[in-house]
């Protein structure tokens, strides 16, 4: 093993993978200064504050095998004492200059368009042509330059940083093609010398020969299917940034049903504000109804289809007070409003009405881990433990601070008891601060 050294190297980090998925793997040992995804390699270099908190983090993932999203990673000592800006600019490179440039999108929250790119490409020389298209390393575009001293001043400056604040990360490599060929010019590609180009002919593909499928940049590639859009999906980018091409087995994308019944609850347990706490974990909640005349049974209305296939695919056969639920999708359309039902619609603890590819990412079944943020910034593990202590056995907290901000893993002896916090105390005011709880796919502190 190399020397301790506070920079630690990730392996198997595939493209699946986010950078929130690498902070959140590290954050409980210590404060991350630094995250460079090396996405052409498949790997990552991530820098704790200092070596203790890196030796820590190395003691844990040396007898516990780190994974992400059921892939395992691994990690050791880098050689390096210190990344520098040197270290996140040899991303994808290797190749000889070239004026075209090969540009990989990740953790992409935006639509990305030829406009957008070319005000990001043209401060350094004049582009020539940008065609998009969608590969499995993700959303791809071709940039040519005029010259190659253009291409090489853009590598030298965008290469690793982000279009927009926090997402969108630009990883460029020089292309081996000696000329692009562009056959129309619309949102999906452009000839800056030919203005006069035909846009899409209705009905026929634009696709530039030999560069990927451009078809759609929310489109989904199932398992040995063609590919199917989602144009009953109103934040169809969203989910297209958070599964990066590949829906979750099991899940279609094609549920237009939003209203889910839910059966086999604990009545004495249960009330509205507990199934919106849950159920918002999957998307935005527009009413609750428990049924009065059966009074284990309960109807809640998801903001789309989509966000209800996630939630009776997570949540059946999950366990509640004591309880195993039954999920299904209701065959009524919508809750009707009324005396008996609770309003969530104009909620501000609906959790996807921002960071939505962040949410949908981390969706999962329940775990014996939550996550808490927006905490108190003086509050203590015991604290925390005092809190949760009365909803199961405790095995382990880690309380951590991300950009400043008070944060906490907490994990249960069962999957129940987690559930049974997670329901009880999100959304509830601690010390002043409202906190927020989700389950966490860590498997230890």
């Amino acid at each position: 093993m190399a020397e301790p050294s506070k920079v630690i190297h990730i392996r198997n980090v595939g493209h699946e993978i986010s950078e929130n998925d690498l902070l959140q793997l590290f954050q409980p040992f210590g404060v991350i200064t630094k995250l460079v995804m090396l996405r052409a390699k498949n790997q990552a270099l991530l820098q704790m504050q200092d070596v203790p908190s890196a030796i820590n983090a190395m003691q844990v993932y040396t007898n516990v095998q780190p994974t992400i999203r059921g892939r395992n990673v691994y990690v050791q000592f880098s050689s390096h004492q210190e990344l520098t800006t040197v270290d996140q600019n040899t991303q994808g490179r290797g190749d000889e200059p070239n004026r075209i440039l090969l540009v990989t999108i990740h953790h992409m929250l935006y639509p990305i368009t030829v406009e957008v790119l070319h005000q990001v490409f043209s401060p350094y020389g004049f582009v020539e042509k940008i065609v998009t298209f969608q590969k499995s390393a993700g959303f791809q575009a071709l940039i040519q330059y005029q010259s190659q001293q253009s291409a090489v001043s853009a590598i030298t400056a965008l290469q690793g940083r982000n279009i927009y604040d926090g997402c969108c990360q630009l990883d460029i490599q020089y292309s081996n093609l000696d000329e692009l060929q562009v056959n129309f010019n619309n949102e999906r590609s452009r000839d800056f010398t030919n203005p006069n180009l035909p846009a899409e002919q209705r009905g026929r593909s634009s696709q530039q020969p030999g560069y990927g499928d451009a078809g759609g940049m929310y489109a989904f590639q199932a398992s040995g299917a063609s590919t199917v859009a989602f144009p009953q999906v109103p934040n169809a980018a969203a989910i297209a940034a958070a599964f990066a091409g590949g829906l979750p087995p099991g899940i279609s994308g094609t549920n237009e049903r939003c209203t889910v019944l839910v059966s086999n609850l604990n009545p004495d347990g249960i009330d509205e504000d507990k199934l919106f706490n849950l159920f918002s974990l999957y998307g935005n909640i527009v009413r609750v109804k428990l049924l009065r005349n059966k009074p284990d049974h309960a109807l809640v209305q998801m903001g789309d289809g989509f966000q209800a296939e996630l939630a009776v695919h997570f949540l059946k056969g999950a366990m509640l007070f004591g309880k195993r639920l039954e999920v299904n999708f209701s065959k009524h359309p919508n809750i009707t409003p009324g005396a008996e039902t609770h309003e969530y619609g104009n909620s501000n603890l609906n959790r996807f009405n921002r960071n939505a590819a962040k949410n949908y990412r981390y969706c999962c079944s329940p775990t014996k881990m939550i996550h808490l943020s927006t905490l108190p910034q003086e509050i203590t593990e015991e604290e925390i433990a005092t809190i949760l202590e009365e909803h199961g056995t405790i095995v382990s907290t880690k309380v951590f601070e991300m950009n400043g901000k008070k944060q906490a893993l907490v994990m249960f002896e069962t999957e129940e008891q987690a559930t049974e916090a997670l329901v009880c105390k999100h959304a509830t005011s601690v010390a002043g601060s409202i906190i927020r709880i989700s389950f966490s796919q860590l498997q230890a502190i």
